[in-house]
């Protein structure tokens, strides 16, 4: 009779699930969608600016925890033992010494510098390459556990950016919190950015923290390469925690919001992929691909039997940064179902134009089913049209997202499922550089599991990306990995369990599909690749 609550922080929503510690089964769940965010405020997609008020955040936590309590008896509301949270990063904030987002201040709340910077925020691209330059003629290379090139999605890039525009925040600005670490903290009452537990994922995967370093990159190294930044190191963290560790125990307050009792265990937190692998049941040598708008790539492998590599263009290899004892390493792509939203986006302007709002969005809602059933029964030949899923720049293998994409092969005779055929194919072109590049650094790939929105919706994407990796692809059951992968964190930092292997054993998802490749079609998308990685490289060097 034990329970957790695994608190899932997607782009556009939260979700809080209620499991079953015993089986990991879902007693209920709830999601609330950010008001704001729903609006379009505070972002501008055509500068790459992506901001999220913290309101959206409390709002959304308060929300989905009691509209999910709300489907249950008292009898188990009473017996919740623990709770998790997921984020999306890096996804840092400005805070005061108390740790208050400086959006939550009068006079900040209208100001997007002053809130959380979503992680597919690009505005740190002359950021993120000082830098690289710095880094890699310093004396000690401060991305070589990040893959050797540092991204203007995350942690540092972000906040020099911010320092550098925005004087106000500059001055107010205290320290820098992720959205892991701040909700988790609130939840427990204390946000004090100096004494509370930092999430080992965030910090290892975004920020540059690894124990070689005694934390985070030097002083003298963060002041070199901009003076706005001196003083910060020591106003952040030295030591970090994976997420089997407890934050702490839920305040009296939130106790009393949310309806849960005043013994409920507060997890530390992760970010939303690294907890949807553990949902997913990874094991060594298992890529599990989580497939939503982008797609984050996580691989685990036993320290020591890759831990003296450090492999080149991926987004961080951290130390339990997804299960305590191995080596978590990331990658991924910074647009996967967003290339499909921009196709579907393009052809429904005539509709938006010309029909009312609510029939516009009735018809919509065919295109993508309708060109994935279209673009299916296509033949595969080797003269097909090749497009780049750069879109929003690329994540792995090596970072830059200044990179746009591109469409070859038209002719008269293309037409909209062929390009929708193309854009898709292109996406499972960029997955397979990934795992060329795990393989060519020495880390093997044993199996591929899916999760997320994607590979729960689209058989034809999933079955193109079994035919161009030329691997079996399982697709986990759960509907919500993430979510039940926090319960599962929840839960072993409530002492449910001794460890997070026995935690995942009892708790974690089993598969419901399988896309096995299809033999006809593989030697064709390799010579289609082999395409993929030419125009690649001609855009790369003649674009920049």
């Amino acid at each position: 009779m034990n329970y957790v609550i695994g608190l899932d922080y997607g782009t556009d929503s939260v979700r809080a699930l209620i499991a079953d510690t015993a089986d990991g089964r879902e007693v209920s769940s709830a999601v609330f969608y950010y008001p704001r965010w729903k609006a379009g405020k505070y972002c501008n997609p055509g500068a790459s600016l992506f901001r999220q008020h913290p309101l959206d955040y409390l709002e959304g936590l308060e929300a989905s925890v009691k509209m999910a309590l709300a489907q249950v008896s008292k009898e188990v509301a009473d017996n919740v033992v623990g709770i998790s949270v997921d984020t999306t990063g890096s996804t840092p904030v400005a805070v005061d010494k108390n740790g208050t987002p400086l959006a939550l201040l009068p006079e900040f709340a209208e100001n997007p510098h002053g809130m959380f910077i979503l992680w597919k925020d690009h505005t740190a691209n002359a950021e993120a390459e000082e830098i690289n330059t710095l880094a890699h003629r310093w004396d000690t290379d401060f991305t070589k556990y990040v893959g050797g090139i540092y991204s203007s999605e995350w942690f540092w890039a972000k906040i020099l950016r911010t320092l550098r525009v925005d004087e106000a925040v500059r001055n107010a600005a205290f320290s820098w919190v992720e959205h892991c670490d701040w909700v988790s903290a609130v939840l427990q009452g204390d946000t004090n950015p100096l004494t509370l537990k930092r999430s080992r994922c965030a910090a290892g995967h975004k920020a540059m923290w690894h124990e070689e370093f005694e934390g985070l990159p030097s002083e003298a190294f963060l002041t070199q390469l901009d003076p706005l930044l001196s003083g910060l190191r020591e106003r952040l963290y030295r030591h970090t925690y994976t997420s089997d560790t407890a934050m702490g125990t839920i305040s009296k307050e939130w106790a009393q919001r949310l309806g849960l009792p005043k013994h409920v265990v507060v997890g530390v937190g992760a970010f939303d992929a690294h907890m949807g692998a553990v949902g997913a049941g990874i094991e060594p040598y298992s890529l599990v691909r989580v497939m939503g708008t982008s797609t984050c790539d996580m691989l685990i492998a036993p320290n020591e039997e890759v831990g003296n590599l450090l492999i080149h263009g991926i987004c961080g290899q951290v130390n339990g940064s997804i299960l305590p004892g191995m080596l978590g390493m990331e990658a991924g792509q910074s647009a996967f179902g967003d290339v499909y939203a921009w196709f579907q986006n393009l052809l429904s302007w005539p509709l938006h134009a010309f029909l009312t709002e609510a029939e516009a969005d009735k018809q919509v809602q065919k295109i993508i089913p309708a060109l994935s059933e279209k673009a299916s029964a296509l033949p595969v030949t080797e003269y097909d049209a090749v497009a780049l899923d750069w879109f929003n720049g690329r994540r792995t293998p090596d970072a830059n997202h200044t990179l746009k994409a591109a469409i070859s092969g038209l002719n008269l005779g293309t037409d909209a499922p062929k390009i929708f055929k193309a854009l898709v194919e292109a996406t499972a072109f960029g997955a397979k550089r990934i795992v060329e590049r795990f393989r060519s650094e020495g880390v093997p790939i044993r199996q591929v599991i899916g999760i997320g929105g994607v590979s729960k919706k689209s058989p034809f994407v999933m079955q193109t990306l079994a035919n161009v990796l030329n691997m079996p692809i399982k697709i986990v059951q759960s509907e919500q990995a993430c979510a039940l992968g926090a319960a599962i964190c929840a839960a072993t930092a409530a002492g449910v369990y001794p460890g997070m292997a026995e935690a995942q054993a009892a708790m974690a998802s089993g598969y419901n599909e399988e896309f096995q490749p299809q033999q006809d079609r593989v030697a064709v998308y390799e010579k289609l690749y082999r395409k993929y990685v030419v125009l690649g490289s001609f855009i790369e060097d003649e674009f920049k």
